[in-house]
């Protein structure tokens, strides 16, 4: 997700985008230690995602 995107998103969208990303970058891990993934970076992709979306939060709250 580029960051143009997320700033279209809304405050509520961010967190509950946010949770969701939480959710799926747990999923994601525990899946890859059972069995390894097809894409490892995939981890990385959502670590950053997520990463961009506290960022974003944390700068509209400082507004």
């Amino acid at each position: 997700m580029k960051q143009k995107e997320i700033k279209i998103f809304s405050d509520d969208e961010l967190v509950d985008k946010l949770g969701e990303l939480s959710k799926t970058l747990y999923d994601t891990k525990v899946t890859h230690t059972v069995s390894p993934l097809e894409n490892p970076l995939q981890i990385r992709n959502i670590r950053r995602t997520i990463a961009r979306l506290k960022a974003e939060i944390s700068n509209r709250s400082q507004k």
